[in-house]
């Protein structure tokens, strides 16, 4: 009895050592998801009749941008040095990252971004917009 009584203890406790200790999520909505973040990426091509201090002026209001629009969730840039000379132009990447498809439409017709769009549009020769989510 006292073998039986033992064993049946030591069963319970290792059955109970092998069991999760976090409780497992009972439907979808309890699960975690995946990060994955919306990036939108803008290539410029500056006219050639665009000076120094417009492109200056254009950098610089794209980056306070990310100051201006709560939705934007980060913002860096900067000038093409690659090597291969396959840009085609476009000198100038900008690289946003959004939380969904609805914080990058909201930026997208926010006054503050179609005020950018009215300092940029003068000097823009070409520009290339790509989103995606990340994987």
């Amino acid at each position: 009895m006292m073998k039986t009584n033992l064993l049946t203890l030591f069963l319970l406790v290792l059955v109970g050592c092998n069991s999760p200790t976090k409780e497992t999520p009972k439907n979808d909505t309890e699960m975690e998801k995946p990060t994955s973040h919306l990036r939108h990426v803008v290539l410029f091509q500056f006219k050639d009749t665009s000076t120094p201090e417009d492109i200056a002026a254009v950098e610089a209001a794209f980056n306070e941008l990310s100051f201006k629009i709560s939705e934007i969730k980060g913002l860096e840039w900067g000038l093409n040095n690659s090597p291969e000379n396959l840009n085609k132009g476009l000198t100038h990447c900008f690289f946003l990252t959004f939380d969904s498809e609805e914080d990058r439409d909201s930026y997208l017709t926010h006054p503050d971004h179609l005020a950018f769009v009215d300092i940029a549009g003068p000097h823009i020769q070409d520009v290339v917009v790509v989103d995606y989510w990340t994987k």
